[in-house]
């Protein structure tokens, strides 16, 4: 059996383990600050009991894989989480023993740049977002998911968490989370059907109360487009370049998503806006896992969530309300050592495995991919990650976007917000907007 083979055994076994008990209440994820210089190193723990271990796994105690240093970069929340959970792993595997591990705090959405100005400085394992991973692989700093760990990858993690992993056909990255992105928090005594965009949207105006929703913010504007069958992606060549845009919002689904958008701005009960913590006289809102807890504590005994609700379209169909989806990803730089690059692909795949999935969960209250650790009571007991589970499977994972487009979205939402669109404008005038904003998006990409 080849080395390689034996490697993914072990994270086969690694993966699958019954999960130990962890305490820490769970908390709303936040946006990892940036890149810090503090680091904790390891070196690894003397060989554990490994009886409950498979037959191919023990065997590989036979191996050497030599020594070196392995740099790992994660989130400044769950660096010391990260090297307790690599001292638990390597400590039950000997043959990994001439490995030193340092964990350092760089967050997902820093790591990128980082490893891409320099991918030999860079980490060997390292977490990143989702929408930079088409960068990472043209900077030739992604190793492709060992052959070995792909069905056990694709097999146990969500479609979406996947497919974000995923570039062409191959499989660059390990899922770690699926919890970015946005679905409905709102106030159950007040809106009695969250299913539906026009029953919340009554509910509201009938208590007085104000449903929020960002629409000049080209991440939740998606939702509307999305809905409708509008496209709007780019490709990028080997450089990393925007080669072209995919974008159809100059058309009658586009007409349809822009004429919701005036509606729910023409509601006396809409107020412009995604955080809760700014909100006032809300009854329900758009927003994140990050707005949980201030959620709960607004909404109290009355605190509830749903995926986004569906909407009535001028052209008499029903459309479910989209938009993107965010995951994060645990990537492994190639490595010119084929053995230290079987140890990094066993390393990532058990940080990216369900029983640290869902150790990480009750620690720092990351949402997880694994399908077996959604399941789990603690995590199906927390409404607003279930929410945006049920969200997700009408999303598509946010890629790589030109830094104008997100003011030009705000533009176009800006143009409704401040009535120079209405739903007194004609079609023309309206499909004009869209193709303004769609010839636009195009000349980025040329």
């Amino acid at each position: 059996m080849k080395m390689k083979k034996l490697v993914a055994l072990i994270a086969t076994a690694a993966m699958t383990m019954s999960l130990t008990a962890c305490g820490g209440a769970a908390e709303a994820p936040a946006e990892a600050p940036a890149a810090d210089t503090a680091a904790e190193t390891t070196e690894a723990a003397p060989a554990a009991d490994t009886a409950e271990e498979t037959t191919e796994a023990a065997d590989t105690a036979d191996i050497d894989y030599g020594t070196g240093e392995i740099k790992v970069w994660v989130a400044d929340n769950v660096v010391d989480f990260t090297k307790a959970q690599i001292d638990k792993f390597v400590g039950d595997h000997s043959e990994f023993s001439g490995y030193t591990f340092t964990v350092e705090a760089v967050g997902e959405g820093d790591a990128a740049g980082n490893m891409i100005t320099d991918v030999e400085a860079g980490a060997d394992i390292y977490a990143f977002a989702q929408d930079q991973i088409a960068r990472l692989v043209t900077a030739g700093a992604l190793e492709e998911v060992a052959p070995e760990n792909i069905d056990l990858v694709t097999s146990q993690n969500d479609a979406g968490s996947v497919a974000a992993a995923t570039v062409g056909s191959t499989l660059y990255a390990y899922p770690l989370t699926s919890d970015n992105g946005y679905f409905l928090y709102y106030d159950k005594s007040v809106v009695t059907d969250p299913s539906t965009l026009e029953g919340i949207m009554a509910d509201c105006e009938a208590a007085g109360k104000s449903l929020y929703m960002e629409i000049n913010s080209g991440w939740y504007q998606t939702a509307f487009f999305f809905a409708t069958g509008c496209d709007l992606t780019y490709d990028t060549d080997d450089q990393g370049n925007f080669t072209k845009a995919n974008v159809t919002y100059a058309s009658d689904n586009g007409l349809v998503a822009l004429k919701k958008m005036i509606e729910l701005k023409e509601s006396k009960a809409f107020q412009n806006g995604s955080a809760i913590g700014e909100a006032t006289n809300v009854a329900a809102i758009v927003d994140g896992t990050w707005d949980s807890g201030a959620a709960q504590d607004l909404f109290g005994d009355n605190y509830a969530c749903a995926k986004l609700p569906t909407f009535q379209g001028a052209d008499g169909k029903s459309y479910q309300m989209s938009g993107f989806g965010g995951f994060k990803l645990l990537g492994v730089k190639p490595q010119e050592d084929e053995n230290k690059l079987m140890v990094c692909d066993a390393v990532a795949a058990y940080l990216a495995g369900e029983e640290v999935q869902l150790a990480r969960y009750n620690e720092v209250g990351w949402g997880p991919s694994n399908i077996n650790a959604q399941q789990s009571e603690a995590v199906k007991s927390d409404v607003a990650l279930s929410a945006l589970a049920e969200q997700l499977a009408y999303t598509i994972p946010q890629g790589q976007y030109p830094g104008d487009y997100w003011g030009l979205a705000t533009s176009l939402g800006d143009s409704i917000i401040s009535g120079e669109l209405t739903s007194s404008s004609s079609d023309d005038d309206l499909m004009k907007a869209l193709q303004d904003f769609q010839d636009t998006c195009i000349s980025y990409a040329q």
